[in-house]
This record gives structure tokens, sequence and C-alpha cells, in this order.
């Protein structure tokens, strides 16, 4: 997927990357699942990992 084509989702690393006790990068709250199979990963399962990520940061700060 090249950053070109109208389809492509970049990656919401934010070069932050630690995970916690749940293999959650602190960063872009990626699981380490998603991190590592981002690159094999089709536009619509891009979008389902920031989907994922936007309630894992949700989440993270009403537990705040």
């Amino acid at each position: 997927m090249h950053p070109d084509d109208p389809d492509f989702v970049p990656s919401p690393c934010v070069s932050q990357c630690c995970l916690d006790e749940n293999d959650v990068c602190v960063g872009c709250f990626r699981h380490v699942d998603e991190i590592t199979g981002w690159h094999s990963a089709d536009s619509q399962r891009r979008r389902k990992i920031i989907s994922n990520c936007d309630e894992r940061k949700k989440g993270k700060k009403n537990a705040s």
C-alpha cells in the first residue's frame, strides 16, 4: 500500500513505543498483534485497528 493510494491508511504510530501490562502500546494504543500485523493488513483491517485504538484511548482517559 502506497501513500498515494486513495485507500491508504497511515500508521497511528507516534514513536512512543512501549507496551503496557496488556501488550498495548502506550503511544498509539495498538495491541502488539495489531502492530506486528499492520504491514500485511488491508485498508479495511487498518481502519478497524484505528477504531480499536480510539476505543482503547477513550477507555484509558475515562479510567484516569
